[in-house]
């Protein structure tokens, strides 16, 4: 393993200092990357939608939602290297943390390359059982097939991520996704419109961000903190109980979302297609513009888990706090530009009317709701990185399989695509208050169960 420089900080770097200066850094730079990770889906979305066909856009909707739904099982397995690095350098076992990272990542490679495989055997039933029919079958199937064998360099970017956020490292975690937004910001327009390939074009551009992410990602994790120690079998069969005990929860919870968006798309799907185009726009302006909601669960976690491994449970309550007033703030100020540029967003896509309205709807009526949705985040991830987790995986479920889910159909039957909608706000509501509620009280629990360090 080559040797790297040394580090430019303390691997402990959130046990001292502001934790709402830790939480507003880590969470605005994650969330810079995540959402040029999903830019890279919003802009093929909006240059296919130049093409002024909208079962294109249709497609490329149903597409993205099956392959959230297994890059979800990818932020989950994340969710599980980064709890478990973060504890053993708070509680300064670096060794161990190195150890923790090889093992998480080979884990994740293995599990994206079996699940790529078995989606890209059975993506045409997948595509029918979300709605998807005729000519936006066909295209959705074809963007699939080339992108879906791309999944395992996502699993070993978003390991390297976790890792360099597990060490405090903002700025390259930041990066590694900008560069790989940038290009496919770039080859977007021209493998779409110029070289003429449409939806095709669209998919190879991410296959190349991708290999760019999981490239760049590796290369500083390996050469600049020198986090990776050699692949051992031993280490793999020692790690796998305490990193499956947070992992499968927490991927578990984190499949839930796309379980959630496939609930309101197949609900949506009896709206038609103009609806599901709609609601593509809508679902990829939820993670562009709310990128900080999303992004909350895995940058808190290392401010947790350095904390909880150094028995800091004050500063967790403190982080605790901080991040729940960061989600609402964020989110509101976010709610107020996206209302603001609703307009000029439906335009953009040459959306039909009834796809208008409900990208209208959710911008003007129903977007302010995941200010609440956010308190999951959060909750999320302080049970999975102080014991519980569990809870954030009955949390998830609860919001998107029970609430959701019912809701999502009864209200479409009842009130149309703008109904689909409501149930989301619904849901994100009555979740985020009680998520939000139990996340303080096991913090009071634990405090009250070490004393302070």
């Amino acid at each position: 393993m080559p040797q790297s420089k040394p580090l430019a900080a303390p691997p402990a770097r959130f046990l001292t200092g502001s934790t709402m200066r830790h939480v507003v850094v880590m969470t605005l730079s994650g969330s810079l990357g995540l959402s040029f990770m999903f830019l890279v889906d919003f802009m093929a979305l909006f240059w296919v939608g130049q093409l002024r066909v909208e079962a294109l856009v249709a497609a490329i909707g149903y597409a993205w939602t099956i392959q959230f739904f297994l890059m979800s099982i990818s932020i989950g397995m994340n969710i599980g290297a980064n709890a478990l690095v973060s504890r053993a350098l708070g509680a300064d076992d670096r060794a161990r943390a190195r150890r923790i990272a090889t093992s998480a990542m080979i884990y994740m490679v293995l599990t994206m390359a079996t699940l790529a495989a078995a989606a890209w055997l059975l993506r045409r039933p997948l595509l029918e059982a979300s709605g998807a029919q005729g000519e936006v079958l066909e295209v959705a199937y074809r963007f699939l097939g080339i992108s879906l064998p791309s999944l395992p360099m996502i699993a070993v970017g978003m390991c390297s991520g976790a890792v360099l956020r597990a060490l405090g490292d903002a700025w390259r975690t930041m990066a590694t996704t900008l560069a790989g937004g940038i290009v496919a910001i770039l080859l977007d327009p021209v493998l779409i419109l110029w070289a003429g390939w449409g939806v095709d074009g669209a998919a190879f551009s991410i296959v190349v961000s991708r290999g760019i992410v999981a490239g760049l990602g590796f290369w500083w994790v390996v050469r600049h903190h020198d986090m990776l120690a050699p692949p051992s079998l031993r280490n793999m069969r020692n790690m796998i109980g305490p990193y499956v005990a947070i992992a499968v929860p927490a991927l578990l919870a984190q499949m839930s979302n796309p379980f959630g968006n496939w609930a309101l798309t197949r609900a949506m799907a009896e709206q038609g297609d103009s609806a599901v185009a709609g609601l593509g726009v809508v679902l990829r302006l939820m993670i562009l513009v709310f990128g900080g909601i999303f992004a909350l669960s895995g940058a808190i976690g290392g401010i947790f888990g350095q904390n909880y491994g150094a028995r800091r449970l004050d500063r967790v309550a403190t982080a605790y706090r901080d991040a729940l007033i960061f989600c609402v703030l964020y989110a509101l100020v976010a709610w107020v530009l996206l209302f603001a540029a609703s307009g000029a967003i439906v335009r953009g896509f040459g959306l039909s009317e009834e796809g208008a309205e409900v990208v209208l709807f959710f911008c003007r009526m129903t977007a302010w709701s995941l200010a609440l949705a956010g308190a999951v985040y959060v909750a999320g991830a302080a049970f999975n990185n102080l014991g519980r987790p569990i809870l954030s995986t009955a949390s998830a479920w609860t919001r998107d399989a029970v609430i959701t889910l019912p809701a999502a159909f009864w209200l479409g039957h009842v009130a149309g695509a703008e109904g689909v909608l409501v149930a989301q706000l619904l849901a994100n509501v009555s979740i985020g208050l009680l998520a939000g509620w139990l996340g303080w009280r096991h913090i009071a629990r634990l405090r009250r169960t070490f004393p302070a360090a």
